[in-house]
């Protein structure tokens, strides 16, 4: 399945400054067995009504509960959590 985190900023201009260590940190969960490949992408428009960045994890439904619990998604909260407005999340199965 696919497991997206779509957020948007409370300063735009934060998600390029990120980007590169955000994808560092998600690239970890690779060790999560069932954790196939991870994505970071940011927005290329700049529109108030548009989300920031986009991180897709492409893993095994079994592997949502170990990546739940993962330093990794801890750290995300941790480091980040304070500079978002809003996220949405939405998993896939194409």
């Amino acid at each position: 399945m696919k497991h997206y985190i779509i957020v948007k900023f409370k300063d735009k201009t934060v998600a390029e400054k990120i980007k590169v260590p955000v994808k560092a940190l998600f690239e970890r969960t690779l060790a999560i067995e069932g954790i196939n490949a991870v994505e970071v992408k940011t927005c290329c428009i700049d529109r108030e009504n548009r989300y920031d960045m986009m991180i897709t994890i492409d893993m095994e439904k079994e592997a949502l509960s170990s990546y739940d619990v993962s330093e990794p998604h801890k750290e995300w909260k941790a480091e980040y959590g304070d500079l978002i407005e809003k996220k949405a999340i939405f998993d896939s199965e194409d």
